[in-house]
């Protein structure tokens, strides 16, 4: 009887071990309203990882990490996705992440890595850029303005659409860009962002709440109440206007010298997950050739691995600025709400 008890015993806890081991673990992503993978890439993933993700979206970038920032220690979820460099400074500085160097990172170039701790893991990228209307500059026989300073010539006034940089990622972006180009206000400094963007908005530049109002709104190809040929948007943005009669995309960016302002986005491991090992398996899925060729067509930027092949119109029509306009993101974090402030009050007021 008692050898009958035991291997009775023995048999149940091996039982309860194939069970537990036959659990799938969940990692919830933590990320933005606009996030989107294709669902063949992700059930390829859980298929072969054993691993189910779910999407948790919470808003826009900011939301994203003041939501991880004011839940830190016991979060949502066990990754965030969407932290860009115009916050990251905000979510290092909040130790809301634990560190992780997937190994797909020797591939990534090294521009794209900004945290060297490995708090964060670079995860794709694309520009803010003006776009243009072709055929209206064509028709107008317009020059295409070389520089952010063109913008405030008289040939170009009331064709400009741009957005509150308090109230949409892309308005910020743009933002950085004409304080990168111009510099604050200070006593040595004659010519500052806040001059340029008086002379900007003297030349009836009009300014609009988000992307989305300004692109499907009010640009000339965006919309057929459209009366702005030009547009704050992303140098991936012209693909997406490819018009098969004319066999021709119907927009193109400018992307001179310091008009355009890159912006970087990362994933990372956020701390107090009870599933690390997971969470890390789900950052290498990511960095990966499937998510990273997943990425172009789901939210219209680019893919950091080298390796990933870019859809056809993406790569023949995306347009990537050789010198885009650069800030510290520290710098960003430290001043950023003092920008926009100053802006709201010089602009809006």
């Amino acid at each position: 009887m008692r050898k009958f008890i035991t291997t009775f015993v023995l048999f149940v806890l091996l039982v309860g071990a194939g069970v537990a081991q036959e659990e799938e673990t969940t990692v919830t992503i933590i990320t933005y309203d606009s996030f989107n993978v294709s669902e063949d890439v992700l059930e390829a993933f859980q298929e072969d990882s054993g691993i189910t993700v779910e999407i948790l979206k919470v808003g826009d970038a900011g939301q994203v990490v003041n939501q991880s920032v004011l839940s830190a220690g016991s979060p949502l979820g066990d990754v965030l996705f969407g932290v860009d460099n115009t916050f990251l400074s905000r979510a290092l500085n909040a130790e809301i992440f634990i560190p992780y160097e997937s190994p797909l990172l020797e591939n990534v170039d090294e521009q794209f890595i900004l945290d060297e701790t490995y708090n964060v893991t670079p995860i794709d990228y694309g520009d803010v850029c003006i776009n243009y209307d072709i055929p209206y500059f064509e028709e107008n026989d317009l020059p295409i303005p070389e520089s952010l300073s063109d913008l405030t010539d008289s040939i170009y006034e009331g064709l400009l659409v741009v957005e509150n940089p308090a109230t949409s990622s892309p308005g910020l972006a743009f933002l950085m860009a004409t304080v990168a180009e111009f510099g604050a206000p200070t006593d040595d400094n004659e010519y500052d962002y806040l001059d340029f963007w008086v002379e900007l908005i003297a030349n009836d530049t009009l300014i609009v709440q988000d992307w989305s109002s300004a692109y499907f709104g009010s640009f000339t190809q965006g919309s057929e109440d459209g009366t702005y040929p030009m547009v704050v948007s992303y140098a991936s943005s012209p693909p997406f206007t490819y018009n098969e009669e004319s066999n021709s995309a119907t927009t193109a960016s400018i992307v001179a010298d310091g008009t355009c302002f890159r912006q970087i986005e990362f994933a990372g491991i956020l701390d107090g997950t009870e599933h690390e090992a997971a969470a890390q398996q789900v950052i290498d899925w990511m960095l990966s050739v499937e998510f990273q060729q997943d990425i172009p067509d789901q939210m219209f930027v680019f893919p950091v691995n080298p390796d990933a092949e870019l859809p056809e119109l993406f790569a023949e029509y995306a347009q990537i600025p050789e010198v885009p306009a650069a800030l510290p993101y520290a710098e960003i974090e430290e001043n950023r709400d003092l920008w926009i402030q100053d802006w709201l009050e010089t602009v809006l007021d």
